[in-house]
């Protein structure tokens, strides 16, 4: 079965690449534009890995991160921020509130990106 991968980005053009190459390589995507669509699919489809902008309408990156993990059920899930926020402090937050990775979208492209999610969801 295919592993599941929720795209919580904002950006149309951005998104819809990243579904592109991810569905090229045999993942099932969802994509969502803002931070509550996140969540509600993230509690209902249980993805196998969250790609998180933190930069959202309607509930930041930081909100839906740690959200997650105060939920039992989706707390295990893997978070790859992708970000143009390149701040230490934004960078620590992130990674002090669980995620599994922080991405700086000027520095990675979207092969770079895959090579993450296999990395992180072949562990």
């Amino acid at each position: 079965m295919a592993k599941k991968i929720l795209v919580a980005e904002d950006e149309e053009a951005l998104r819809k690449a990243l579904s592109e190459v991810l569905k090229q390589n045999k993942y099932e995507v969802i994509g969502v534009m803002n931070g509550e669509a996140a969540m509600d699919k993230i509690k209902k489809e249980k993805p196998d890995l969250v790609l998180l902008d933190l930069i959202l309408p309607k509930k930041d990156g930081f909100e839906v991160l740690e959200e997650m993990k105060a939920d039992d059920s989706i707390k295990n899930i893997p978070v790859i921020i992708l970000t143009n926020l390149e701040s230490t402090r934004d960078i620590e937050r992130a990674l002090d509130a669980g995620a599994t990775t922080y991405l700086v979208k000027a520095n990675y492209d979207l092969e770079d990106v895959l090579k993450k999610i296999k990395s992180i969801l072949e562990e």
